[in-house]
C-alpha cells in the first residue's frame, strides 16, 4: 500500500510539474540589467524570471554568491539558465550545484582559464584595489563606449544601465571575477561568443556557438540575431 500510495503521489507531482510553463531564469551582466534582454523576443511558452544582484559582500567568492542568487530560483519546476557576461559565470557555478535543462551563456567564460590575463594576474597583483569603488565606475563609464563602440547603437540604455549601477557592486563583483577560482565546468554548458569582443576575447574560450564581429554587446546590440539563436536552442 505504501508503494502505491508513493507512486500516486509521483504521478501526481510529475502532472502538475508538466502543466507549468517551462520557466527561464535570466542572468544580466555586472554593468547591465534586465535591459541587456529587450530586444529579444523569448518564446511564449517560457516563464521569464529576471534574476536580481543584491549587494554582494566584501570578499565573496563567486561560488557563493552564485549559491546566494539560488533562492530565487524554484528548482521544483522545468528551468533553464541565460546568463551574459559575470551572468554566465554565475550560471556556470549554478549548473553544478542545480540542474536546470539548458545552460546558456553569452560574451562570458566558463571557467577561469578563459579569462583574460588583465583579470588573473591581478589575482596576484590586485591593483584594482587601489582605486575607489566611484573611480570603478568612472573608468567603467569611460572606457565602456571606447573598448565596445558598438554600444553606441543602444548608447542611451547603456548609459542608463550603468548609470543605475551601485558602485560598491561594480567594485565588489570585480574582486569575485579577478578571484574567480573555477577550474572546470559542465560540458552541457551552451556558449554563445562573438569574435570581437574586446572585454573577453574569443580567443581565451571555447564557444559551442560563434558571432561574427558579435562584441561583449551584442545581446542588445544585435538581439534579434541572437534571438534566433535562442529560441532554436531551447526548443
Amino acid at each position: 500500500m505504501i508503494r502505491v500510495l508513493a507512486f500516486i503521489s509521483l504521478f501526481v507531482f510529475l502532472e502538475k510539474l508538466n502543466g507549468q510553463n517551462p520557466v527561464l531564469y535570466l542572468f544580466p551582466g555586472q554593468g547591465s540589467d534586465e535591459r541587456i534582454f529587450s530586444e529579444i523576443g523569448f518564446d511564449s511558452t517560457y516563464k521569464i524570471v529576471n534574476i536580481s544582484y543584491p549587494i554582494p559582500e566584501k570578499g565573496i567568492s563567486m561560488k557563493d554568491y552564485a549559491l546566494i542568487l539560488k533562492k530565487q530560483i524554484d528548482t521544483a519546476s522545468n528551468y533553464s539558465f541565460i546568463g551574459v557576461s559575470i551572468g554566465g559565470m554565475l550560471c556556470s557555478e549554478l549548473a553544478d550545484v542545480l540542474q536546470p535543462k539548458k545552460t546558456i551563456i553569452i560574451s562570458s567564460a566558463k571557467c577561469r582559464k578563459e579569462l583574460p590575463f588583465r583579470y588573473r594576474f591581478q589575482k596576484s597583483i590586485p591593483i584594482y584595489k587601489l582605486f575607489p569603488k566611484g573611480a570603478i565606475k568612472f573608468g567603467a563609464r569611460m572606457l565602456q563606449p571606447i573598448v565596445e563602440p558598438d554600444r553606441n547603437k543602444n548608447k542611451t540604455t547603456f548609459k542608463s544601465m550603468l548609470k543605475n549601477k551601485n558602485s560598491k557592486f561594480l567594485k565588489r563583483t570585480v574582486n569575485m571575477i579577478i578571484r574567480w577560482d573555477k577550474k572546470t565546468y559542465n560540458k552541457n554548458i551552451i556558449h554563445i561568443h562573438g569574435t570581437k569582443d574586446h572585454t573577453l576575447p574569443i580567443q581565451k574560450t571555447k564557444p559551442t556557438v560563434v558571432i561574427e564581429k558579435g562584441s561583449h554587446m551584442m545581446t542588445l546590440t544585435r538581439g534579434k540575431e541572437i534571438e534566433k539563436i535562442l529560441n532554436s536552442l531551447l526548443k
